[in-house]
């Protein structure tokens, strides 16, 4: 089979794959930011967001807008996916793919996050620092950690500083599992780094994210099946 063969069937699967969204309990499916904020919303669970950058290849020398692919955060050439998760991080949502040099709240508010969560009360999104602003933005649906306190006069007040670190830390623990989440994500080397053209990522993306929930809930509901006994 030739490589262009190949390379067209690839393309032809992509978008089907993507469009089956990420499984959830019951076997249902949520395939937009839409669906997961409703869903969210019906449960009444928390989920974690972060964004996470993808290796792509950077844009010929003599094409504008080299600069927009580098990220801030790695200073590598890379598109930021934006993940959520749930609580013991597995993958509701991953896509609004968008340059690596644009900021995480940025790509959220473009995403229509907080449209979205206007028509909500009381979900909680826990974030990282990178989405601090967005707590006002959404009545405090997202979630961030406190910011840093610098003031000299505070460092007199150590049992008040111990509680701003305490509640850090805690918030920093609870979303581990986001990153954990994204860290099976990059388990698919189409995640780790991005060989292909740069539009087809938002795709590749949701595809993979889709596989991996099929696959854990496999792994689930075997880990639940009861074992059997040899006559």
């Amino acid at each position: 089979m030739v490589r262009a063969t190949t390379d067209r069937a690839v393309g032809e699967i992509r978008p089907l794959l993507a469009d089956r969204g990420c499984r959830i309990e019951g076997g249902l499916r949520l395939r937009t930011l839409a669906d997961v904020i409703t869903r969210l919303g019906a449960t009444g669970r928390t989920a974690l967001m972060d964004a996470t950058g993808i290796r792509v290849r950077r844009p010929g020398a003599h094409r504008g807008g080299r600069s927009r692919f580098i990220s801030g955060k790695s200073g590598i050439n890379a598109m930021k996916a934006l993940v959520i998760t749930d609580e013991r991080g597995r993958p509701l949502f991953c896509g609004e793919v968008r340059a690596g040099s644009v900021a995480d709240i940025t790509q959220a508010g473009d995403a229509g996050l907080v449209d979205l969560l206007a028509d909500t009360i009381d979900l909680q999104i826990l974030a990282d620092a990178g989405y601090q602003g967005l707590a006002a933005q959404t009545h405090g649906q997202v979630v961030t950690p406190p910011r840093k306190r610098r003031d000299k006069i505070l460092e007199h007040l150590q049992w008040l500083m111990a509680h701003h670190e305490a509640a850090r830390f805690t918030h920093s623990s609870a979303r581990i599992p986001v990153e954990h989440g994204i860290a099976h994500l990059k388990n698919w080397r189409a995640l780790a780094r991005h060989h292909t053209r740069r539009d087809s990522l938002p795709d590749t993306s949701r595809a993979v994210a889709g596989l991996l929930t099929d696959q854990q809930a496999t792994h689930h509901t075997k880990a639940l099946a009861p074992a059997t006994t040899p006559a």
